[in-house]
């Protein structure tokens, strides 16, 4: 079925009547809750990894910390992988092409399987010259080698979970999910404890622990892939058109990835050159921060979900509706965060650092984070608003744009802020403030109009 410009015949009383705010928040909360969930599971494996590790000694725990920066952000821009099989699976479920669905999904495994499988190959090789690049010490480069090349054979199983993931979102199942992420979060527990200390494989135990789990989890969500297929009548052989499909869609959400990750980067830079006591608060307020985004990410994937099911389907008026409500729910819910955030910001420094001057800069800094916390809502639901629509063009593009609003800021940050905690809350007015403002400037603009709104089969 071709993609098609809104019809607004479709805009009528059935349309609304499908859309009440009670039926839609019902469907926002089905969806996002589980989500939540999952997006929570994934951090537990840092967590755990560095409680186990943190035995070991420092050497081992700054090699594991070193290691998982890397692969963390290896895995990350490889998130594509979810937010394009997500969309294109929920667009044609949407209009009724459940076989096309599951055949978008099919292709979506291979693709991640394929590019795991590459990545876990460099990244083994170039485990000794990644670890020296980032300028680990002598003592530290063997923790770190050790785990890149242990936990690599795992990334086949990471990139499989997110595009497996992507395709029971798009038929608007994240329940299953989220059941394969805690259970992935505990055998991780498991087998990290027992590897580590049990059989004494140091910081290698960890990655290992690490691979295995996320390869369990990987095939347990393409089973249940592969089991859609097999009921739709679907092959399992990829086709040469779907793969190339999802890597032409997949790279302006790649692009896009890279413009938030280099935004993240310059945050960090600007603490650094602010001082110690700058950078040491900001790694406990971007940690906050990412806690944050994850809760506030499970309205997007909401979002994401419904609007790709409702383009598909070509009801504009539905499409509309989720728009508003999601929209509603992710500025309450920003509001929400923002009280709890101001409300114990001064007590959040003492859970991390027992020097005052960085107690007193995490402070302000979260401060400034819990005003801003409502445009961040706003926010992450456009963006998934539009990446279910299958706006990824647009998306890659202001993401530029906003970098490039952003970087000024930053950059007269870093030269005229004083250090401590006055220059790092003036970093994140840039970050939070100027930065956010100009993502909800430019995804806000798009969504006011009806050019994202194609429907129809992608």
């Amino acid at each position: 079925m071709p993609a098609r410009r809104p019809d607004s015949r479709r805009d009528g009383p059935a349309a609304r009547t499908r859309s009440r705010p009670d039926a839609l928040d019902r469907s926002i909360v089905a969806l996002a809750l589980p989500a939540l969930g999952a997006l929570v599971a994934e951090p537990l494996f840092v967590l755990v990894d560095s409680a186990v590790v943190g035995r070991l000694g420092t050497a081992p725990l700054a090699g594991l910390a070193l290691a998982g920066t890397v692969l963390t952000t290896v895995v990350g821009l490889c998130v594509f992988l979810a937010y394009t099989t997500t969309a294109s699976v929920a667009r044609s479920v949407g209009a009724g092409e459940r076989d096309r669905a599951m055949r978008l999904g099919v292709d979506g495994l291979w693709l991640a399987a394929g590019l795991g499988a590459v990545l876990a190959v460099v990244l083994g090789l170039a485990a000794p010259w990644l670890a020296t690049a980032l300028g680990a010490p002598a003592d530290v480069v063997p923790h770190a080698v050790a785990y890149l090349r242990w936990s690599a054979p795992g990334l086949p199983g990471m990139l499989v979970v997110l595009a497996a993931t992507g395709v029971l979102r798009g038929m608007l199942d994240t329940r299953t999910p989220l059941v394969v992420a805690a259970s992935g979060a505990v055998l991780n527990a498991v087998l990290s404890v027992t590897l580590v200390l049990g059989l004494g494989m140091g910081v290698a135990g960890s990655g290992l622990a690490t691979a295995v789990a996320q390869v369990l989890m990987g095939a347990a969500l393409a089973a249940v892939v592969v089991r859609g297929a097999r009921a739709a009548d679907v092959r399992l052989v990829p086709t040469r058109s779907g793969v190339l499909g999802g890597v032409r869609s997949g790279l302006p959400l790649l692009l896009r990835t890279l413009s938030l990750r280099a935004a993240l980067l310059l945050a960090a830079w600007v603490a650094a050159g602010l001082g110690t006591v700058a950078l040491a608060g900001h790694q406990v307020v971007m940690a906050v921060w990412g806690l944050l985004a994850f809760g506030l990410d499970a309205l997007a994937i909401a979002a994401q979900a419904l609007v790709g099911q409702g383009l598909g389907a070509g009801d504009v008026g539905r499409t509309r509706a989720v728009l508003r409500r999601t929209l509603a729910w992710g500025t309450a819910a920003g509001a929400a965060a923002g009280v709890a955030v101001a409300a114990t910001a001064w007590w959040v420094g003492p859970l991390f650092s027992a020097d005052d001057d960085v107690r007193r800069a995490v402070a302000l800094s979260l401060v400034v984070v819990a005003v801003g916390l409502p445009v961040a809502g706003w926010v992450f639901v456009l963006d998934g608003v539009l990446i279910g629509a299958g706006d990824g063009r647009y998306l890659a593009a202001v993401g530029f744009v906003t970098l490039a609003v952003y970087a000024p800021a930053a950059l007269a940050v870093r030269a005229w802020a004083d250090g401590g905690a006055a220059g790092l809350a003036w970093s994140w007015v840039a970050f939070a403030g100027v930065f956010m403002l100009a993502r909800a400037v430019t995804t806000g603009l798009r969504a006011r109009g009806t050019a994202w709104m194609v429907t129809g089969a992608p």
